[in-house]
């Protein structure tokens, strides 16, 4: 056998380094996967907070940074423990953005959403260490229950992105910051702008191959922002300001302890963790051929935690596993961690770039609606995947069913719980993803099993 076919057939083995030309060309197919859904939650939460552009900069820094180590930790693990070792990519989560979002309306800001993943990062740690114990309370049924209800509670978003974002009324786009009136929401350019995209989307991702179906929404989203410059909706004219490299500043936005938005947010990195799980299998039983041992699977959930401590301290925003990336493993099998690393360090490069995250601050809103309500209908359907793998008995629908009306019935009715006290409407009325959780743990526990 030919040496330069020896190192290719590295690519399919965790240890070793690949020829690097095509090292590369893979690491930057797993980017492209990944990279636009990792930069839309900092642009959604820095829009609802109402962040300044130099602190939404800031925020996009920080998230893709901490995106980055967050990987390399999963890659290479500390001590050999603090660390899966398996081929995973991790990102800012859109699973977190629901709770996040209510914690903005709230005027919590990102130093409470930081707080509170402090909190979530103690508990996913604590999953880990007793996942083996934990993990029965989670079946399929209650982790495609919470899935399907995150992916149903960013429709929302979506399409207000899609006509422009709420924020971008005639007073303060056209008369404040002398900008066309295209942004405006409700804007017709707005919605054709998005619709363009979309269809960009939906038609590169089932009529292109290769990389071209594989960068879909990124291809789309350049058509749409070509067609928006046209429009007049893109300025630049904060992005000469940014400097080429500059490094996050740790604890720049603080950090605050709020009982709610840690309660919201510690729920949703125990849901998390035990989704790590799914994505961990997926990748070793696609990838390598066998399931996760024990060890991985801690060290992976613990690693998790901890980096979302660090990530906190930075002044990002939640991360967590890439389904889309796992994936990539399970249809091309490269599980080489080379690859893998290579992809993490594009991605810190673009985090050290304030350049490159202003430039990503000028896509207009409704670029990202049109390209990310796809993103959002894919969570919601893999959420029900995952219900559908188990048997839709009466018991099964009761639970998905009764689970998903009360926790988006109950945050779409704004009103519902306004005799209540302010931190409990915090945690149960404005994210439907808590009262969802809740409400499936305790239906599959309670509800008598079928013979």
């Amino acid at each position: 056998m030919e040496p330069s076919r020896d190192r290719r057939e590295l690519l399919f083995q965790p240890r070793g380094i690949p020829p690097l030309g095509t090292a590369t060309s893979l690491a930057l197919q797993h980017l492209v996967a990944m990279i636009v859904g990792c930069v839309t939650p900092p642009i959604i939460i820095a829009g609802a907070i109402g962040l300044s552009q130099e602190e939404q900069v800031l925020l996009i820094q920080a998230s893709l940074v901490m995106s980055a180590v967050s990987t390399f930790l999963q890659l290479f693990p500390v001590g050999g423990r603090l660390g899966s070792g398996l081929p995973v990519i991790l990102g800012v989560s859109f699973a977190y953005v629901p709770s996040m979002q209510a914690i903005a309306a709230s005027g919590g800001g990102v130093a409470a959403i930081a707080g509170a993943m402090i909190v979530g990062g103690i508990v996913a740690v604590l999953v880990g260490v007793f996942v083996r114990k934990i993990r029965r309370l989670f079946p399929p049924v209650i982790t495609g229950t919470v899935v399907f209800t995150i992916g149903l509670s960013l429709y929302p978003t979506a399409i207000n992105y899609m006509a422009g974002g709420t924020g971008n009324t005639y007073e303060s786009v056209v008369e404040q910051q002398g900008l066309t009136e295209a942004l405006v929401y409700g804007s017709w350019q707005n919605w054709l702008i998005a619709a363009l995209t979309l269809a960009a989307v939906l038609v590169l991702n089932h009529k292109a191959k290769g990389i071209c179906k594989l960068a879909s929404i990124l291809i789309g989203m350049l058509f749409g922002y070509a067609v928006a410059f046209c429009f007049g909706m893109v300025s630049f004219a904060d992005v000469g300001d940014a400097a080429w490299f500059a490094l996050p500043e740790p604890l720049h936005f603080g950090i605050r302890f709020e009982l709610a938005p840690c309660v919201a947010i510690g729920l949703l990195f125990a849901i998390n963790s035990i989704q790590a799980i799914g994505d961990f299998t997926a990748t070793t039983v696609g990838g390598l051929d066998r399931d996760p041992t024990d060890r991985e699977l801690q060290g992976g959930i613990i690693a998790y935690g901890a980096s979302n401590i660090l990530t906190a301290l930075m002044g990002g925003l939640p991360t967590a596993t890439y389904s889309q990336n796992v994936g990539i493993v399970t249809t091309n099998r490269v599980v080489n961690r080379t690859v893998f690393a290579i992809a993490g360090g594009f991605l810190l490069l673009a985090g050290v770039s304030p350049k490159f995250a202003a430039l990503l601050t000028t896509i207009p809103q409704c670029v990202l609606g049109g390209a990310t309500v796809t993103v959002f209908s894919t969570i919601a359907m893999t959420g029900m995947k995952l219900i559908a793998s188990q048997d839709l008995t009466a018991r099964n629908t009761t639970i998905v069913g009764l689970s998903a009306a009360l926790g988006v019935g109950i945050s779409q009715a704004s009103e519902a719980l306004s005799q209540f006290p302010e931190a409990f409407t915090m945690v149960f009325g404005q994210s439907p993803v808590v009262i969802a959780t809740i409400m499936a743990v305790l239906l599959n526990l309670i509800l008598p099993r079928e013979k």
